[in-house]
């Protein structure tokens, strides 16, 4: 009975095997790398989008409300003349004089009219207003910025330092033997002339990267009568190296903008936004509420600069004045009902448990 015939596959040497491995990992990275530029651009876009949104309400509450606020801000600066007079021309007691500061101190602290500081006091604020730094004149690079100098920085002391390294006159060694085998000018046939040009420029490229790996490699190819292969395991390993490192600064780039954003949606100013986006969606207009509310307070402080300038033209009494203001008596009695509200909430829950 004859012998089956064995099947025989074709043998499956290491290089291929190798070559299919490293080929798998190029796909890996080069597909992650795709990704986190695809991934980069969007959260790049959202951030402009939402910085462009945060610009186009301020601009519209500019425009809408600048009216109202130079009104507020002409009558917080009456009411700091109309006191700046009243201590200047009338002459008090020594307390009367101190209950009639505590009535300015507490408009100012309720929030009612600016704070007033001192002349020393302005004068140690706009210094620390327009205190720059020496260096900040000649420096105005961002951290990125300055972090790329000091990476360059160190890439050049790292060359001149390596100029001079055994690795370096290695290169430089295998560089020269190569480029005598090599040199297009070495030789009179067109076809070996084109071979060798392509040749060197791989030498070039390994050269001026420091690779002395890859210098030896085409060396051993050469002696070994093998043709140099611009696609060999070697280059392909590189390649790999050099993706997965420029996708690590990828990486980092696009945890910087998810924290970029998100440092944008939670200042005040991304929350007016935030809120301003739900009001919309509800048919309501956020700054015209806004604009109705300062509206509002025009009237209330404008209320209480005609209660200033009646004091400082003596139309009303000391006692009047310390008595305070209509709308200051009216919070004040607000405040003490919540606070026995919440007293008695509390008293309540007390007497269940």
């Amino acid at each position: 009975m004859p012998k089956k015939a064995r099947s025989t596959f074709p043998a499956t040497t290491t290089t291929t095997l190798a070559l299919s491995s490293i080929h798998i990992r190029l796909e890996a990275i080069e597909k992650e790398h795709q990704w986190l530029l695809k991934q980069i651009k969007r959260k790049q876009t959202e951030l402009n989008n939402f910085v462009e949104q945060m610009r186009t309400l301020a601009t519209d509450i500019f425009h809408r409300g600048s009216p109202s606020f130079k009104k507020l801000a002409e009558l917080d600066k009456e009411i700091h003349t109309l006191f700046d007079e009243i201590f200047n021309t009338r002459k008090f007691a020594k307390k009367t004089k101190k209950d009639i500061e505590g009535i300015y101190r507490q408009l100012q602290m309720a929030g009612i009219i600016s704070p007033k500081l001192s002349n020393n006091e302005d004068d140690t604020e706009l210094d620390q207003l327009f205190e720059v730094d020496e260096n900040e004149n000649f420096n105005s690079q961002s951290p990125q910025e300055e972090n790329y100098q000091h990476q360059e920085t160190q890439q050049e002391i790292g060359f001149s330092s390596g100029a001079k390294t055994d690795g370096s006159r290695n290169a430089r060694q295998a560089f020269l033997r190569l480029a005598e085998i090599f040199h297009p000018d070495k030789v009179t046939d067109s076809e070996t002339q084109m071979r060798h040009t392509e040749i060197m420029k791989e030498i070039n490229k390994a050269y001026q990267e420091g690779d002395l790996a890859r210098l030896l490699e085409i060396e051993r190819q050469h002696l070994a009568g093998e043709s140099v292969e611009s696609n060999s395991e070697d280059d392909l390993t590189r390649k790999c190296t050099r993706l997965e490192q420029e996708n690590e600064f990828l990486k980092t780039q696009y945890e910087n903008l998810k924290r970029e954003l998100r440092q944008v949606k939670h200042s005040s100013e991304g929350v007016m936004v935030s809120d301003c986006r739900k009001a919309n969606r509800e048919g309501i207009d956020p700054v015209g509420q806004m604009i109705e509310q300062v509206e509002s307070e025009l009237e209330i402080i404008s209320d209480i600069r005609n209660f200033v300038k009646d004091f400082q033209e003596e139309k009303i009494s000391v006692r009047e004045f310390l008595c305070g203001p209509p709308f200051l008596r009216q919070r004040n009695q607000e405040i003490m009902e919540d606070l026995l509200d919440q007293m008695f909430e509390d008293l309540e829950r007390i007497v269940v448990f």
